[in-house]
């Protein structure tokens, strides 16, 4: 049996076919995420929603070219992307996603900005409800913005998670959500498992028809793509595909280390803390530490070094295999770099300090920075086990840069006091997906199952 798996992710589109019997991947294909729509106000990032159907309908299109026997679609998506639809799916909105930060603009009352009013309006025992992930980027926050500006329309719309948009445009099904995406729109309560009604009046949305919730499982659309009609079980967040494509074990600890970067746990039931908690699969729960500096910052670094050589209109072939190289260079360097260089990533004053003519030097810069990021994850790990006992026994790092630099990965083991694997594949989504296919085709009962049958043939 053969599924076609789309990604649908903030810079690509990824697709591809599983193979359910071999347990493999093939025919991987991307195309471009499409743009953001231009001269919008500051703060403001949204996207044409068609340009997405459009993108996906062709990237299917191709697939099923190579895979004419294709007997059903799985799909993860970028978190936090809200279309507004109406009830028969028809977008009444673009395309809003995690990028949008309108919400920090000032709220008309005085009192701050709208996600001040957000989060006073909330209160802090439902933010707890909430998963602890109450950000300006939400769906939800999005939504207050538009219902404060008297823009949310007066007849009934659904706040469509981007997936279920587009497999309801492909479809001309009505959207849903499945929990890992609701949950990403900010108004999922982990207590109960539905939608938080409270929070929803509080916030005076109310009026919107909040997608009904379904399960992995479940395969509510039927696109047609050139004649062909596919089946479509629910897409699921990307974090969490991730998540079970690293094959992450109860007894391990994950970090993603690539562009952005999180430090996460699966738990067997939900337990507050100091960190945010987002639903799983199989009942199960993700303790999650999210914008840790990681490539974002790095690349700044790497921006400065290149700035001449862009100026002079040079070409630098792969400046990241100098630096990966500098870096074993130098066992130990007394150089200090904080990385918090951008307010998602947890800041906006980062620094380099300490700074002598023998330790101002690629190595040593990289090394500093290294050391830094080890310290986040360090203090992350503390967040996840705050009686000081740790919940796994060893680190599973998956992303880009964790796969690039050994250094690394051997400076946060030693702060951690742990061993260590890497990730069997960079493919991290498209290994997760194949898992949930084995799932949602009922080869396997539970997502645990498959993780299990994929690390006996990856690992």
């Amino acid at each position: 049996m053969k599924l076609i798996a789309i990604d649908l992710g903030t810079t690509f589109i990824k697709g591809a076919v599983l193979n359910l019997d071999e347990l493999t991947i093939h025919h991987i294909v991307r195309t471009a995420f499409p743009p953001p729509l231009p001269d919008l106000p500051p703060h403001f990032f949204e996207v044409e929603p068609q340009a997405v159907v459009a993108e996906v309908q062709e990237l299917l299109g191709r697939l099923l070219s190579l895979e004419p026997e294709a007997a059903g679609l799985v799909m993860c998506s970028q978190m936090h992307g809200l279309v507004l639809t109406d009830p028969a799916g028809r977008p009444r909105s673009n395309a809003i996603t995690w990028r949008d930060q309108r919400t920090l603009l000032p709220h008309p009352s005085g009192a701050g900005s709208h996600f001040d009013v957000i989060r006073e309006r909330i209160g802090p025992e439902a933010a707890v409800e909430l998963g602890n992930g109450l950000r300006p980027g939400l769906p939800l926050c999005a939504l207050f913005w538009l219902a404060e500006e008297g823009l949310l329309p007066d007849e009934p719309l659904v706040p469509a998670p981007l997936p279920d948009f587009v497999l309801g445009q492909l479809s001309g099904q009505t959207p849903c959500a499945e929990p890992t995406n609701a949950a990403s729109h900010g108004a999922l309560n982990l207590a109960t498992g539905d939608w938080h009604r409270e929070v929803i009046a509080a916030l005076g949305l109310e009026r919107l028809r909040w997608p009904a919730l379904r399960p992995v499982t479940e395969a509510p659309y039927t696109v047609e793509v050139d004649g062909r009609r596919l089946p479509c079980f629910m897409p699921v967040g990307d974090h969490q595909c991730a998540i079970v494509g690293a094959l992450v074990q109860e007894d391990e600890l994950s970090l993603n280390i690539s562009t952005g970067s999180q430090v996460s746990q699966i738990v067997s039931r939900w337990q507050p803390g100091d960190y945010e908690t987002r639903p799983f699969f199989d009942g199960r729960f993700l303790n999650t530490i999210t914008s840790i500096p990681a490539g974002r910052a790095l690349n700044a670094l790497v921006d400065l070094l290149l700035e001449l050589d862009r100026a002079e209109r040079t070409t630098v072939g792969d400046p990241w295999r100098y630096i990966a190289s500098a870096v074993t260079a130098i066992p130990e360097t007394d150089l200090e770099v904080n990385l918090n260089f951008f307010a998602v990533d947890g800041g906006s004053a980062g620094a380099i300090t300490n700074i002598r003519e023998d330790n101002l030097s690629v190595g040593h810069l990289f090394r500093a920075a290294f050391k830094h990021m080890a310290e986040n994850y360090q203090a992350a790990a503390r967040r996840l086990a705050p009686d000081g006992t740790p919940g796994w026994r060893r680190l599973v790092f998956s992303g880009g840069v964790a796969q690039r630099f050994a250094t690394l990965r051997d400076l946060i083991a030693a702060r951690l006091q742990a061993e260590y694997r890497l990730c069997s594949t960079p493919e991290d989504t498209l290994l997760g997906l194949l898992a949930l296919g084995l799932v949602a085709a009922g080869r396997v009962a539970t997502v645990r199952d498959a993780t299990r049958q994929l690390f006996s043939r990856y690992l």
